[in-house]
């Protein structure tokens, strides 16, 4: 993992990426209605001279301060964020910018790589289990179905009253819309890819 000096770096780094991305969107969505700076001030509660230094990416505003320019201007924090729809991109996240959860009894990590914008719908996560690990979850929404592809070692999931296993090359799907386990029995560490769908048409 890299140190906390290389860890804040990258998140300066991203900040200012957004804030150049949200300065250019705050810009054109203004203009679209046609209103001034002071209109826009007045409309979302947000200073003019902080609206302003936005717009020039002198400023990394507060998450309630652009909730009141979504607000103002009638789009989603969502829609808000992203990057603009027609101009192509390519995000990198380096290792210390990936959130990471472990389980309870720290032998199982969960390296979160969806996107942000799909974490309502679709989540995907790097999962590594250590010998004896065990990820004992809750159920998601109704209808959600979680996919355990194994990229190494071997896997058991539990769901419901079923319990299967699945080596290297291998997918599991189940439902997870109620308890389910994901254990690592084996006398090696396990590397996987888990996708959730959690807005999946319900199973008959």
């Amino acid at each position: 993992m890299p140190g906390r000096g290389a860890f804040r770096a990258g998140l300066d780094e991203g900040a200012q990426q957004l804030t150049g991305q949200l300065g250019k969107t705050v810009q054109r969505l203004r203009k679209a209605y046609n209103l001034s700076l002071s209109d826009l001030a007045e409309q979302s509660g947000v200073a003019k001279s902080i609206i302003s230094q936005i717009e020039r990416n002198e400023t990394n505003p507060t998450l309630a301060t652009i909730w009141r320019l979504s607000q103002a201007l009638d789009v989603s924090i969502e829609r808000f964020l992203a990057s603009s729809e027609d101009h192509p991109f390519i995000e990198k996240l380096s290792r210390g910018d990936t959130p990471l959860l472990v389980s309870e009894d720290g032998r199982v990590r969960l390296a979160i790589i969806g996107w942000i914008k799909t974490v309502e719908w679709l989540q995907w996560y790097d999962l590594v289990a250590e010998p004896g690990g065990l990820l004992e979850s809750d159920g998601h929404q109704r209808g959600s179905v979680e996919c355990l592809s194994v990229i190494s070692g071997t896997l058991e999931v539990e769901a419901g009253d079923i319990i299967e296993r699945a080596g290297p090359g291998e997918t599991l799907r189940y439902r997870c819309d109620r308890r389910h386990i994901v254990r690592n029995l084996g006398p090696a560490p396990a590397h996987a890819t888990m996708v959730c769908i959690l807005k999946a048409a319900v199973m008959e």
